[in-house]
């Protein structure tokens, strides 16, 4: 399995517009963040988790252009679905099928119509929606894909655990025990550490490390961080040694 880190930034990115902190200034690519989204390629299938408005740019950096099998939404905040429609070039090669829980699938049929009619005009990308469940696992492909319940503050949305080995979660604040169990045994968490203070709806990078701990992944890679978090190469250093910042474009074989 491998994972491609697309963004790790929050809904804002890093450098933040208008902003000559430290971070927003930094010459370290690492500290330049795009919003957050992952690439996954199974042994049969290649899932996109969220699609974001840096996506085309993700792709281009990435120089990646092969069939999507599947799209896996977490939310349907626009930081994690205002790419959708740039995933035109990727249906030329298949259709794509997008999940996501009712509460999400409802607000794309309304702010994407033209995409989920049945008469669509030329050029509209060729997806469709799934609607799948917490706790109620389903295939792409050949890849088992379990939804698992988060709490976006108060927003009930969803982290996914793909195959046994990757759980991947992000805009979290709290989750259920049942979620945590869910998770348990996987050898790579993806999960979100806003910032070093408390958050109303994120967790914070203390509040992510004990969540990881919870978790008890071999390897922990925090994304979805705001400039607050500091410049990669200080925060990263001062992590213990099994949890990590990721970065755009960081590769993780397993």
């Amino acid at each position: 399995m491998k994972l491609t880190i697309l963004g790790s930034g929050t809904s804002t990115g890093v450098p933040e517009m208008g902003c000559t902190c430290p971070v927003c200034t930094s010459a370290d690519p690492r500290d330049n963040r795009l919003r957050a989204s992952a690439l996954v390629h199974t042994d049969d299938a290649v899932i996109l988790i969220d699609c974001g408005p840096d996506f085309r740019t993700q792709m281009l950096r990435t120089s990646i252009y092969e069939r999507i099998d599947g799209v896996l939404l977490t939310h349907e905040h626009y930081d994690h679905v205002g790419g959708l429609d740039d995933l035109r070039p990727f249906c030329r090669l298949s259709e794509i099928p997008l999940f996501s829980d009712a509460y999400t699938a409802t607000h794309l049929r309304e702010r994407m119509p033209y995409c989920f009619v049945d008469k669509k005009y030329p050029g509209v990308p060729r997806i469709y929606l799934q609607e799948v469940e917490a706790g109620k696992p389903f295939a792409i492909r050949k890849t088992e894909v379990l939804p698992v319940a988060v709490m976006h503050g108060r927003l009930p949305i969803l982290g996914y655990r793909i195959g046994r080995r990757l759980g991947y979660v992000t805009d979290m604040l709290t989750m259920p025990d049942t979620s945590y169990e869910q998770l348990q045994g996987v050898d790579v968490l993806v999960i979100n550490a806003l910032r070093p203070q408390p958050h109303p709806t994120h967790q914070s990078i203390m509040e992510a490390l004990a969540a990881a701990e919870r978790i008890g992944a071999k390897e922990t890679y925090f994304i979805h961080m705001s400039h607050h978090t500091g410049l990669h190469a200080e925060v990263d250093n001062r992590l213990p040694s099994h949890v990590h910042l990721a970065y755009d474009g960081m590769e993780i074989d397993f």
